[in-house]
């Protein structure tokens, strides 16, 4: 455990702390900046091999474990007197067939559960945490300003095609997502190229956009039984880079249930790219 002052960020807030269950991403890093702003102090258990080591600049203190290692997670929490946390990242899923090494805790946890779905596993997690004293806050505290809001966010607008192939695409997202398979799909005219599975986001995209070739549209959602604790659907610049070079067109997200990720970058490459981005409400 490594505890750091706020380096180049101003001095120490002598506030209430808030612990960060840290995957990968940008994710983390913003809600620790913002939360500070809020005069929080943030206490950070990150994953090795998954969050970025830059997230050490932006906390008070940083707990490295590695993926599986949940007693030592409950620990650290506890350690820093943490109440109170939120889960923001991601962790690959084939961490599932390959790195985890699960502890007894992890195990006990993981026996409760009949199929090794993302939201059962997360409440299951959630309420262990929660057996111990600490809350696990919705994903979207501390995030104000960076929701996605309702209609066109770029300076272009879908076509009409564009919008059908939306329209199809956000229908389809819904039932996987009912499913719990994923929050992504890729449709071009009609036709279903690829479906998130374990595989994340930017993967999907490349996989449907090699299949559509170009002009792919791409819907990102929350599935309808999402528990905003944690895995809200978050988009950001490297998803442009994505889409830029699979040549998609259009990405459609939903407002209020979604999060953007360094927002002016991410809208101003969408921009010089000549790709839409829409947000709707379900």
């Amino acid at each position: 455990m490594r505890e750091r002052g706020h380096q180049g960020l101003g001095p120490t807030v002598a506030g209430e702390r808030i612990g960060l269950i840290a995957g990968n991403g940008r994710f983390p890093i913003i809600f620790a900046e913002n939360v500070r702003r809020l005069g929080y102090t943030v206490s950070a258990v990150a994953h090795i091999g998954e969050t970025a080591p830059e997230l050490e600049r932006h906390v008070e203190r940083i707990h490295w474990i590695k993926i599986g290692q949940f007693n030592k997670l409950i620990n650290a929490l506890k350690e820093d007197g943490v109440q109170q946390a939120v889960m923001l990242g991601g962790i690959k899923k084939t961490h599932v067939f390959t790195t985890v090494r699960p502890d007894l805790r992890a195990l006990a946890v993981a026996s409760r559960l009949r199929q090794l779905k993302d939201d059962a596993i997360l409440r299951e997690v959630a309420a262990e945490l929660e057996s111990e004293g600490i809350r696990v806050r919705e994903s979207t505290f501390g995030l104000h300003g960076i929701l996605v809001e309702e209609g066109s966010l770029t300076k272009r607008s879908p076509s009409k095609n564009e919008w059908e192939d939306v329209r199809y695409g956000w229908e389809v997202a819904r039932e996987v997502g009912r499913l719990d398979i994923g929050q992504c799909v890729v449709i071009k005219d009609r036709v279903v190229v690829a479906v998130e599975a374990v595989e994340g986001t930017d993967e999907t995209i490349r996989r449907g956009g090699a299949l559509a070739r170009e002009g792919a549209v791409v819907v990102k959602r929350s599935k309808p039984q999402q528990d905003l604790r944690f895995d809200l659907p978050a988009v950001g610049p490297a998803t442009i880079d994505t889409m830029k070079a699979m040549k998609a067109s259009v990405l459609a997200l939903e407002a209020g249930r979604s999060v953007i990720l360094d927002r002016d970058e991410m809208l101003r490459k969408a921009d010089k790219a000549g790709i839409a981005v829409v947000g709707l409400k379900s």
